[in-house]
């Protein structure tokens, strides 16, 4: 089997590095890092394709250390421990790169918590699921966490030449790029993603001419017809999800099921599926129906009790339900609005009134002066001040129109007028 184009284009000095500029950029800090020969153990967080395994192997390249990967798909406590032991004879002169960290169990990841805190091996870590979820924090307080981002349109062009370059020589043929827009978009920022796709268009048409054109239309064409089936480890990951989440936010149960069903199917992590509708269930439809999130939360619980297969029945039923909801983001957009004004307007001072005064030097400057206890009044409401004058009236939460959220809406003319416009 031919070795695919991202591998034989892997770059193997940060200097030929693509991206991530912030990291590995002249005078960023893990390119001085990497420089000193001096790394701290760490986690790179990213989507696929971005550059974290290439990042590890650049520094096995670059350091006088012994370099071991290991795959947390396959890779167990004993594993670690016989890494851990060669590294003791090497007198700690070792790196260990585990790649898809987060799927170590809590016993795997505690395997290695005494040896990255005595310095025993470096860590380096790799994985696309939020660190502070997925690593134990006694773990993540003992290792750097950087951020890789998706690769932007520069890098990515950067990339498409070099391997229609490496492609045009390999099979002495010449291939122009009328237009790269859908080859850049399939990509989505995933560098192996872009290379796969490059590969697929060149196979298929190589055989067939002396000159290949690579139009938009082609692409289209070509990656629909075989890009169909999911890989988990990230060719359509979040293709798919993406997919799953729409279907529910769009409040169809069968297309949801059926994309679960895909998920299932290819081996996907439970928590993974149960961890994004719990942020749907909050984003999408939110006080439309608070028991969504009730029920996304108790998924969770309940996957992680009873494991698989079982656990796949509990997800079916929740995405249906989550599907059926009714809809509201008006929860999400006040954060999101409420963090724009924030940025805006910067810390604008708390109302003395809605201050605390432990002291009596507080309550003498008026501290909590003229605050009314809401409880002692009528209904259990009494009209005040409870932003900065800056900023006062400015309506943040506007009720979806749905059943719940218009007697908020009432409630919310009933109690403050015309102050906030509803």
């Amino acid at each position: 089997m031919p070795t695919p184009l991202a591998e034989l284009l892997r770059p193997q000095t940060i200097d030929d590095y693509v991206g991530q500029q912030h990291l590995v950029g002249k005078d960023a800090i893990l390119r001085k890092s990497i420089e000193s020969g001096n790394i701290p153990s760490m986690i790179l967080w990213g989507p696929p394709g971005v550059g974290k395994t290439t990042l590890a192997n650049i520094i096995s390249n670059t350091l006088n250390k012994e370099f071991y990967t290991l795959s947390a798909v396959s890779s167990g406590v004993k594993d670690v421990r016989n890494v851990i032991n060669q590294s003791v004879m090497f007198g700690g002169n070792v790196i260990l790169f585990i790649d898809e960290i987060h799927r170590f169990s809590k016993s795997q990841q505690d395997s290695l918590l005494s040896a990255v805190e005595k310095g025993i091996i470096t860590l380096i870590g790799a994985t696309t699921e939020n660190p502070s979820f997925e690593v134990i924090s006694p773990l993540l307080s003992r290792c750097q966490v950087y951020i890789l981002t998706n690769l932007d349109t520069k890098d990515l062009r950067g990339l498409l030449n070099k391997g229609i370059q490496l492609l045009s020589k390999k099979f002495d043929i010449k291939i122009k790029v009328e237009a790269d827009e859908s080859l850049l978009r399939i990509s989505g920022g995933d560098a192996r993603k872009l290379y796969n796709a490059l590969e697929l268009v060149v196979y298929q048409e190589k055989t067939s001419k002396n000159e290949i054109v690579i139009t938009n239309e082609l692409v289209k064409t070509i990656i629909q017809k075989n890009l169909a089936i999911y890989d988990k480890q990230g060719e359509m990951h979040y293709d798919i999800i993406s997919a799953f989440i729409k279907s529910m936010r769009g409040s169809d149960p069968n297309a949801a099921v059926y994309w679960l069903a895909r998920m299932v199917e290819a081996g996907e992590d439970p928590k993974f599926i149960a961890r994004r509708m719990l942020i749907l269930a909050s984003e999408d439809i939110g006080n439309a129906n608070p028991n969504a999130l009730l029920l996304a939360n108790a998924c969770m619980d309940a996957v992680n009790k009873i494991g698989w297969p079982e656990g796949r029945i509990v997800l079916s039923q929740t995405a249906v339900y989550l599907a059926n909801s009714p809809k509201s983001n008006s929860s999400y957009l006040a954060i999101k609005d409420a963090q724009a004004l924030v940025q805006k307007t910067g810390n604008l001072a708390v109302p003395l009134h809605l201050r605390n005064a432990p002291t009596k030097l507080m309550k003498d400057i008026g501290y909590g002066k003229d605050y009314k206890y809401a409880h002692q009044h009528e209904d259990n409401f009494i009209d005040q001040e409870f932003l900065p004058d800056e900023i006062s009236g400015t309506k943040l939460y506007d009720p979806g129109n749905n059943i719940r959220e218009n007697e908020d809406r009432k409630k919310l003319v009933d109690r403050w007028k015309s102050k906030y416009g509803y």
